[in-house]
């Protein structure tokens, strides 16, 4: 209760250059959170302090495009190629070589653009801070060409008997993209059910698009949006919050309120305009040696008006139940139809203004395209008429519920998933903090569900999907043809640029292209290298943090070793990891580790079949998965200071899992099931692995 109290404290830190719009209590989190306005500029700023040392700061731009040249994503690449105070060629690159930094990204959205550094060191935070605030206001690319045309787009010409080419990483990088048959079904999809918003364009950028980008366009756009006034500038963790302020101020006292910036970026609502659903086909390059089958998916607009906090927790409790497991009604019945080799789409997708629903399948023939979306139909049909299982929703509803209180972010920094929960809501004009309380909406659903059980989630299906007519197929063909026409396109499109041009024009491309490469190719001065800031020996905390260890061998004569760490950070929450060797597996066996597995926690163990195993883990666990570690070890008597050479490797089998404390007994219990009593006798649920292992390796082939 001290340490919330003091974190209470900061609620009440005022600045003289800014105003306090509102202040509030996340209690979910242990989170006090004060919204700011800056007096000059208009910047809304929200300080998050928690006990948390490891602090995130990010600044967010609402950047919608009217059009698929990908200026948001080429400026998200711009800006960090140097700025007024820290003048490299890449700080980007430098931060990341000399800083303690724990998450240093960019990344383009469909509607925003976001910049995010993380760092447990305080120093290093605010360095990360001052490169990557001058890098967004103050950016040399607006006023350099040549990183318009290095990060987007250029013509490249070397001897004027060639042809031109396009260039550009933002350009070839989306080359690569378009290359893959997921994403073009996605980007089709998404452009399928927005006909008349900024999401119905490609933010990441269109190669066939892209070069219609000039420079002038780039420079304007980031003049209009890359304003404090259209900011949303985050803070967490356990900093000052008075030296936030004041580092912020020094920024935004220079900018005044942009009348344009924040009105001119709002995002449009796509109203459900279909009055039947709507057909699209398109297509994708394959190889001479790859099959000719088809992806089909069906994807819906699911909402043309706000959720309820209400409705936003119980749609996505909805999605669990229909495609969150491998025994999920929607996504196993897919699965099971041997109409296709892996599901595609994905389900719920709330991350933008309006969520979608998107489930489909690839790898099917083309006279089975229209069974696989009558299926899809049929079977919420169903789901809207008859319901859910008591056993299905008590299990999702655990899983969603441990995901919430546990908050378990991974590798990435807890104040980053913070920032992007606060985004969904804030960067649309909305309470920050309202989108992450899920403790009254989840009492109403509880309180629901033990009123008249499944209802709540029927009347969701028979609402914004089945009697949604907001609705589209795409259907994507395979083309041998495709690539080669649009090489041949691009070819063309260039061929006639090039003979509209005169020679001192040629000449001046040529001039250009030198230029290019002899800046890219430059060493960055002392001078410039120095303006990046560094931490020195002192700023590193000289002594290392110990977590508590113990060490019990042969436990109650089992002869096993037993690692116990007790941490009181952990909500409440037991993780526990069972590692077993296999050193002395053949080498041959080796292969179908992954295949083995996945089948332990999917294909049932026991008493209990696939569905009621899943279920099983789901209503007493926070999950349970099993993987492989393969780790190089030290040969007895070898010097360990020697680099090993590979060849002398331990490998074991990882069960890993998760339960509040008092269902530790019920987790480790249903370990020793899953370990000693899998069932491998589903030969029909191998062959669906199968498939779907082998889908996912040919979309990761580049070209594909």
């Amino acid at each position: 209760m001290e340490a919330t109290t003091d974190i209470g404290k900061a609620m009440g830190i005022e600045h003289p250059a800014y105003e306090i719009i509102n202040k509030d209590m996340v209690e979910e989190y242990g989170a006090a959170t004060t919204l700011y306005r800056h007096k000059k500029s208009g910047a809304e700023l929200l300080s998050v302090s928690t006990d948390d040392d490891n602090k995130v700061f990010g600044i967010t731009f609402r950047t919608p495009p009217e059009d698929s040249t990908g200026v948001p994503h080429i400026l998200e690449h711009s800006v960090l190629c140097g700025s007024r105070k820290y003048t490299t060629k890449d700080p980007f690159v430098q931060l990341l070589q000399g800083s303690l930094q724990t998450f240093l990204n960019a990344f383009t959205y469909p509607d925003r653009t976001c910049y995010v550094v993380a760092s447990q060191n305080e120093k290093d935070f605010y360095n990360l801070i001052n490169v990557y605030t001058d890098a967004v206001f103050h950016p040399r690319a607006i006023k350099d060409p040549y990183v318009h045309a290095q990060e987007g787009w250029h013509l490249e010409l070397d001897k004027k008997e060639d042809p031109l080419i396009y260039k550009g990483v933002v350009y070839n990088e989306m080359k690569g993209v378009y290359s893959s048959s997921d994403s073009r079904l996605n980007r089709a999809s998404q452009r399928s059910v927005f006909p008349d918003t900024t999401y119905g364009v490609d933010s990441g950028g269109d190669p066939k698009v892209i070069p219609d980008l000039s420079f002038e366009q780039f420079a304007a756009f980031h003049a209009k949006f890359y304003h404090p006034s259209n900011s949303r500038i985050f803070f967490s963790g356990d900093d000052d919050v008075l030296t936030r302020l004041e580092i912020m101020d020094e920024y935004l006292r220079e900018f005044d309120v942009s009348p344009e910036s924040k009105p001119g970026s709002v995002v449009e609502w796509q109203k459900k305009v279909f009055s039947e659903p709507k057909k699209i086909i398109d297509y994708f390059p394959v190889g001479e040696d790859q099959p000719e089958t088809t992806m089909v998916q069906v994807n819906w607009l699911v909402n043309d008006e706000p959720f309820t906090p209400f409705e936003e927790l119980t749609i996505g409790i909805l999605d669990h139940l229909l495609m969150g497991t491998t025994s999920s009604i929607l996504r196993k019945t897919l699965m099971e139809s041997g109409l296709g080799e892996a599901i595609t789409g994905g389900g719920l997708s709330d991350e933008l203004l309006q969520a979608t629903f998107s489930v489909g399948l690839k790898g099917v023939k083309e006279e089975d395209v229209r069974k696989v979306e009558q299926l899809i139909l049929d079977t919420l049909e169903k789901v809207a008429e008859d319901g859910f299982e008591e056993e299905a929703i008590a299990s999702s509803m655990n899983t969603v519920e441990f995901q919430l209180r546990e908050f378990n972010t991974g590798s990435f920094p807890k104040g980053l998933s913070f920032m992007l929960g606060a985004m969904s809501s804030w960067l649309y004009d909305k309470s920050p903090t309202e989108a992450l309380k899920f403790e009254k909406p989840l009492a109403q659903l509880k309180e629901q569900i033990a009123d008249s059980g499944s209802t709540v989630f029927q009347e969701l299906v028979k609402k914004y999907l089945v009697s949604n007519h907001h609705r589209t197929t795409v259907e994507l063909k395979p083309s041998k043809e495709l690539e080669k026409e649009e090489l041949e396109e691009e070819k063309a499109r260039l061929a006639k640029i090039k003979e509209s041009m005169s020679d001192e024009q040629l000449e001046e491309v040529m001039k250009k292209t030198q230029v290019l490469k002899e800046l890219q190719a430059a060493e960055d001065s002392p001078e410039d290298r120095a303006t990046i800031p560094a931490l020195e020996l002192g700023d590193l905390k000289r002594e290392p943090t110990e977590y508590p260890i113990a060490v019990s061998e042969n436990e109650n004569d089992s002869g096993v070793t037993v690692l116990r760490h007790e941490l009181g950070s952990t909500s409440g929450i037991a993780y526990v990891k069972l590692g077993v060797d296999l050193s002395q597996l053949d080498v041959e066996d080796i292969a179908l580790l992954p295949l083995f597995t996945r089948m332990l926690t999917e294909t049932g163990a026991g008493d209990y079949d696939q569905v009621d195993l899943s279920r099983r883990i789901g209503t007493h666990t926070g999950g349970i998965s099993a993987g492989v570690l393969t780790t190089a070890v030290h040969p007895e008597g070898a010097d360990e200071s020697q680099v090993l050479d590979g060849n002398h490797l331990q490998t074991k089998l990882i069960m890993s899992g998760k339960a509040t404390s008092e269902k530790i007994t019920e987790l480790l219990d249903l370990m020793k099931l899953i370990l000693t009593e899998a069932r491998f006798d589903s030969r029909s649920r191998v062959i669906e692995m199968l498939k779907e292992s082998k889908s996912r390796r040919e979309s990761q082939i580049i070209g594909r």
